[in-house]
């Protein structure tokens, strides 16, 4: 992309600006420069917008890009190439590589891999850092070194410190260093080697039970942990009613917590599990209905702050192992935002909570300002197509990672790219 680039007719909308119009959008030296009707392109590369909708830039929260260690199922690149087309301008990395991103040389090391991605057209790469060595639970890293690297937030992610004393110790060095750290509340007691909810369907099946119990008992700990040391916490793919209930109560106390759903907790039940088998195996498990109407009411009430992919490639020798062997994940990148938009041209989410679930909650959550559609605003567009029929193809996808439930699901809508700095990656 050309330092001036002039994105034409496409419907501008943030809702947050009170801004829904079609325009011109005029793009100089990596930023917003005029907006209007009838621009001059002066030079300027032209994208046509007609029929476009320009959203501010979409970032998610949660993703595993498998660089350094486990690049059979993928990498930076093929990451972040599949979130640039998935609609993301940003998406956060989590720490848990071989090894793991718990010194500020391995921080320095993912930014120099993001850099490569986004020359080659990808998003942005924000990386999180361990929050305790090794991801081992056992000695808090050094928050504040990390920040200084350049990690964004601090995640043990799929390891849940079992030690309320050291999350507590990781909790206030979070606080002072000004990071936010990203939980998964799942008591690992509780849970031992189960892989499904303990519901009717995995009784059914005879599979292991993974409660819902743990999720609940944890994220009431952790919250009650991280207000006591004045810490941001942020509860990751939230899939229960009770632990909604734990951030509606944590909201209601005014503590900065936030949360975030996935779309296969938001869309799908633990009936998934025998229609599709090892690829709706995830941690946390696909719960009951009872617990899927929650989430997405929380989703919908803004309880829950952003709908994040928690996307996990494996490769598919791995994930055709039966259920209880194969490994939990879900490749997301490629499909969550044309799902989600599903539900808002059905009624079921008002487009301004689509925005905000997917722009300026997640953004909020690391504590940044939110991407703008304003003159003197970095650019920073997610472009929708929102008439394009599509349908969920994983051999089609930009990610190595080819495993959902969601495979062959037919939709109306979907990204038609992001447009950003030509130094930050672009891809119209």
């Amino acid at each position: 992309m050309s330092a001036r680039l002039l994105l034409r007719a496409a419907r501008l909308y943030d809702p947050a600006l009170g801004l829904d119009r079609v325009a011109d959008l005029l793009a100089e030296d990596g930023h917003v420069a005029a907006i209007g009707r009838g621009l001059p392109a002066g030079g300027a590369e032209v994208v046509e917008g007609g029929g476009l909708w320009a959203l501010p830039g979409f970032i998610d929260l949660h993703v595993h890009l498998r660089e350094p260690g486990e690049t059979h199922k993928e990498d930076m690149t093929t990451g972040a190439l599949a979130a640039a087309r998935g609609g993301f301008t940003a998406v956060v990395a989590m720490a848990n590589t071989r090894p793991p991103v718990d010194s500020p040389a391995a921080v320095a090391d993912a930014l120099a891999r993001a850099r490569q991605a986004r020359a080659l057209g990808g998003a942005r790469v924000w990386p999180t850092a361990a929050l305790t060595r090794g991801l081992m639970g056992e000695t808090p890293t050094d928050a504040a070194a990390l920040r200084a690297a350049g990690a964004v937030a601090l995640s043990d992610d799929g390891r849940p410190v079992r030690s309320a004393a050291v999350l507590f110790a990781a909790l206030k060095g979070a606080r002072q260093a000004g990071l936010c750290v990203l939980d998964h509340a799942e008591d690992p007691d509780l849970c031992a080697d189960g892989v499904a909810h303990d519901g009717p369907v995995g009784r059914s099946l005879g599979l292991p039970p993974r409660p819902a119990a743990a999720e609940a008992a944890q994220a009431a700990r952790d919250v009650a942990l991280a207000a006591a040391a004045g810490a941001r916490l942020h509860l990751q793919h939230v899939s229960t009613a009770a632990a909604v209930e734990v951030v509606r109560e944590a909201r209601r106390r005014g503590l900065p917590v936030t949360a975030e759903a996935t779309p296969h907790h938001l869309l799908l039940t633990e009936e998934a599990v025998a229609a599709f088998g090892a690829a709706a195996r995830v941690n946390p498990p696909l719960r009951e209905e009872g617990d899927r109407q929650a989430v997405w009411q929380g989703l919908v009430d803004g309880v829950i702050d952003a709908v994040a992919t928690d996307h996990a490639p494996h490769a598919p020798e791995e994930k055709a192992a039966p259920f209880a062997s194969a490994p939990p994940g879900i490749s997301g990148l490629d499909s969550a935002v044309a799902l989600l938009f599903a539900e808002v041209r059905a009624g079921r989410l008002p487009l301004a909570a689509f925005v905000d679930r997917f722009a300026y909650g997640p953004a909020r959550v690391l504590g940044r300002p939110p991407e703008r559609i304003a003159e003197g605003a970095p650019l920073a567009l997610t472009l929708l197509d929102p008439e394009a029929p599509w349908e969920v193809d994983p051999d089609r996808f930009a990610s190595r990672g080819r495993s959902t439930p969601f495979r062959g699901r037919r939709l109306t809508g979907r990204p038609a790219g992001i447009l950003l700095p030509k130094e930050e990656g672009a891809c119209p």
